[in-house]
């Protein structure tokens, strides 16, 4: 007997990273009886070691509890979301699964920049906002200036927010109430053709790929033919269940549950995110609209220290890649570092917790070069490529327009802090937007930079310069047109094709100065002396040079005629001058990684 859909609730936590959305979670387990207390620990839902270390979530975790009002039992499914601008897209899939979502805001900190993404995030996806302010038990909790804040950025009614503390479980009871009264019931008709939504999806070493769903209409039960309807493929359903907090069996799954189910799905690459599940002897019309494929957005170089090691990574890559979408990678050679692979990534967080997890899972030894954006060059003859690195582009004669991905970034930062950031912005080749006053000490800058400018330390720069109260989210906007140039790297006139970069003109000599001076640290002196330089095409813009190491040739001569000594070091000179012609200059492995792994 189908559930109906009357009694369903569908909802996700919303909020800016480390406002509480896991720890609200824990609470709706306890407080339906999910989980009882003997079992319950920080963090429930955060499964990965990663996550609980770092205290933050990284994926999403669905988890279906049940809860009575006015003598009727309610189904509601809640989808915890991460936090952290780089896993946005991981935000976007769970809000299409829902048809509400809790707006968390810290009662001290307030609105920041995420909430305020989010928030409009789940505004376009005409999603019913239960606002709330979470940790009012804190001493230093300032309620109703924060509930002023989410009036004037959110257009937030005073009147509706609720107030909870997930870690006192203050509230939790009035939320749940008003999540079955406001929350609307999911659409969806249990007797019309099986349709139903692939929002995520795991690999298990035992069962495959186990595949997370959002039904919109009809029944799905174990033993029935289903077509993915992007890729056409047929499979028949082995189990399904639903996550309570564990997965746990079912016979059917209706229009407006969520759960999962398994089909003897050998590779995660048949299943595609946003495609449509369907019965295969009757099939839905029209597939769902689906989702927008992650791109990403920063690429680094993974190149083992010992380079036997080489099939451990590729292997180690393989296994991230089959529960995380938005990885990418290829294989890469380098002159200095040897065999590697060039690495796709959201953001610098996202980098930062793939290195983490292949070096805590596999115990590898890793070099991850410097990161950098992918480009577009339109060529002379009307070609536009995409490059996502120095070694891709093309001789200069042939590029007619170079153009880098441009970012729309909101910082929310206190209003002392306008003129330096302003100044920092200006640094980074930022275009003003607007600017708007959520309250007399908080503003939110809005500009239009660079992803390049972005990725580096920008975030960094922010904490630096507000203080640590600071905080950004940034949206891409698409590709632009930049003066940039590809700068080669020459020691000993002989090109190093690991350290070309691409820079824009106006500070090729600034960051070539700055490559030049740790190359000379690292590379030994040698008995002529070595020319480094960096180079736009054939004009050089900077150089450094090695002093060669001295010898004194006339240490044996004691007193006597100048001319004996004249003719020791005119023979020195000749042989260093062949010597110069002939020699080889070594280059380090430590050199590369100095440059390589820099900051500005």
């Amino acid at each position: 007997m189908p559930t109906p859909t009357a009694i369903i609730r569908n909802f996700c936590i919303i909020a800016h990273i480390d406002h509480g959305k896991s720890t609200l979670a824990d609470q709706f387990l306890l407080k339906t009886g999910t989980i009882s207390e003997r079992d319950i620990k920080a963090q429930t839902l955060d499964s990965m070691d990663l996550e609980r270390e770092r205290g933050i979530t990284i994926r999403m975790h669905p988890v279906t509890v049940y809860y009575t009002l006015n003598g009727t039992r309610y189904e509601l499914n809640l989808i915890d979301t991460p936090g952290h601008v780089d896993f946005n897209y991981e935000v976007s899939r769970s809000l299409a699964a829902c048809e509400g979502a809790i707006l968390l805001v810290d009662a001290f900190q307030g609105v920041q920049a995420q909430t305020v993404a989010n928030a409009f995030l789940a505004m376009d996806g005409g999603l019913k906002i239960l606002p709330t302010l979470n940790k009012i038990d804190l001493p230093h909790a300032r309620p109703d200036f924060v509930i002023g804040e989410m009036e004037q950025a959110l257009m937030v009614d005073p009147d509706e927010v609720l107030r909870v503390s997930g870690k006192a479980g203050i509230g939790i009871e009035d939320m749940l109430a008003a999540i079955v009264e406001r929350v609307p019931p999911p659409p969806g008709d249990p007797t019309a053709p099986t349709k139903a939504l692939i929002y995520n999806s795991h690999f298990d070493t035992y069962k495959g790929v186990v595949v997370y769903i959002r039904m919109i209409d009809g029944v799905i039960k174990p033993g029935q033919r289903i077509k993915l309807m992007r890729t056409g493929r047929e499979y028949v359903i082995t189990e399904m269940g639903q996550f309570r907090p564990e997965m746990q069996k079912c016979d059917e799954l209706s229009a407006g549950q969520v759960g999962f189910f398994t089909a003897n799905i050998k590779n995660i690459e048949n299943v595609n995110i946003g495609d449509t599940v369907t019965d295969a002897a009757t099939p839905t019309a029209e597939p769902l609209p689906g989702y927008k494929e992650p791109k990403p957005m920063v690429y680094s170089g993974l190149f083992p220290v010992n380079n036997n090691e080489f099939e451990d990574l590729r292997e180690a890559l393989g296994k991230l890649k089959l529960n995380d979408s938005s990885f990418t990678f290829q294989p890469e050679v380098s002159d200095g570092l040897g065999f590697g692979f060039r690495c796709g990534f959201l953001g610098m967080l996202h980098r930062e917790i793939i290195q983490q997890r292949l070096e805590q899972d596999s115990n590898l030894n890793l070099v991850q070069t410097a990161p950098n954006v992918s480009f577009e060059i339109k060529k002379r003859d009307g070609e536009v490529v995409t490059v996502h690195g120095p070694q891709e582009v093309p001789d200069a004669g042939l590029i007619d327009e170079f153009r880098e991905p441009i970012v729309r970034i909101s910082f929310l930062i206190p209003a002392g802090n306008i003129g330096a950031l302003m100044g920092m912005c200006t640094e980074r080749r930022g275009t003003f937007v607007r600017t708007e006053y959520l309250s007399q000490q908080r503003v939110i800058l809005v500009y239009e930079m660079p992803l390049a400018e972005v990725i580096y330390d920008l975030y960094d720069k922010l904490k630096s310069v507000t203080h640590g109260y600071g905080t950004m989210d940034y949206e891409i906007l698409g590709f632009k047109p930049a003066d940039l140039v590809k700068m080669d790297i020459l020691v000993h006139g002989q090109k190093v094709d690991a350290l070309s970069v691409i820079v824009h003109r106006t500070s090729a000599e600034r960051r070539g100065r700055l490559i030049l001076k740790k190359l000379r640290e690292e590379i030994d002196r040698h008995l002529f002396e070595v020319a480094l330089q960096a180079a736009i095409g054939a004009r050089v813009v900077a150089r450094e040079n090695i002093a060669a190491m001295r010898k004194n040739v006339t240490a044996k001569c004691y007193g006597g005629d100048i001319t004996r000594k004249r003719k020791l070091w005119a023979k020195q000179a000749e042989g260093k001058k062949r010597m110069k012609q002939i020699g080889q200059v070594e280059v380090p492995q430590e050199a590369f990684l100095a440059v390589l792994e820099s900051d500005e």
